[in-house]
C-alpha cells in the first residue's frame, strides 16, 4: 500500500507535466495534421486541426457545454475520412437530445483527449461547443496517495491491536 502511495505521487508529477504541455499546445496557432497513428494522438491533444469527413454515421448525444457555458448535449458523429480510420467528431451543442443529421464535410476543431475532434464552429445548424480545456483535467493523485498511506496506517494499527489482544499470542508451554 505504501508503494501504491508513492506510485500515485509519481503519477501526480506526470499529470502536472501533461497539463503544462497541453496548456502550451492551446497557445500554438499553427494547425497540425490529424495523426494517422493512434499512438501519436497524445502528442497533439489540444492542438487545432482540420479533417474532411466524407460521410457521418453513428449519431449520438453526450452531456456537453456550449461555448457560452450553457449545459445541454454535445452532438457526436463517427466521421469517415478518405483513406483513413474513422474518428469521432463533436459537431455542436444543443438543448435537444435528439441526434441531428449531418452528411459530412470539412471540420475544423481542437483535438480532445481520446482523439475526438471538437468542432470550433457548430455544424448542422448547432451552436459551438466549449473548447476542450486542459485545466479541466483532474489531477487528484495526491488524494489517492493520501488514501493509500491512510490504508497502510490503518492496517498497521489493526495489526498492532491484534498483537495486543489476549489469546492471539502463542502461549509458552
Amino acid at each position: 500500500m505504501i508503494a501504491l502511495g508513492f506510485w500515485q505521487l509519481g503519477r501526480m508529477d506526470e499529470k502536472e507535466a501533461l497539463i503544462v504541455r497541453a496548456e502550451q499546445a492551446l497557445k500554438m496557432s499553427a494547425e497540425v495534421e490529424y495523426p494517422s497513428d493512434p499512438a501519436s494522438i497524445d502528442d497533439v491533444i489540444y492542438r487545432r486541426t482540420s479533417v474532411t469527413c466524407e460521410s457521418a454515421s453513428g449519431w449520438t448525444t453526450v452531456a456537453g457545454t456550449s461555448a457560452r457555458g450553457e449545459k445541454g448535449v454535445a452532438q457526436r458523429v463517427s466521421c469517415q475520412r478518405p483513406d483513413a480510420e474513422p474518428l469521432t467528431v463533436d459537431i455542436g451543442w444543443s438543448r435537444d437530445p435528439a441526434p441531428v443529421e449531418w452528411a459530412g464535410g470539412e471540420v475544423s476543431g481542437v483535438i480532445a483527449p481520446g482523439g475526438r475532434i471538437v468542432a470550433t464552429t457548430g455544424l448542422a445548424g448547432l451552436e459551438p461547443l466549449a473548447a476542450p480545456d486542459p485545466r479541466n483535467l483532474p489531477n487528484n493523485h495526491l488524494a489517492y496517495a493520501g488514501q493509500w498511506f491512510f490504508f497502510a496506517l490503518t492496517a498497521l494499527v489493526i495489526y498492532l491491536l491484534a498483537l495486543r489482544r489476549p489469546g492471539t499470542r502463542a502461549k509458552d508451554e
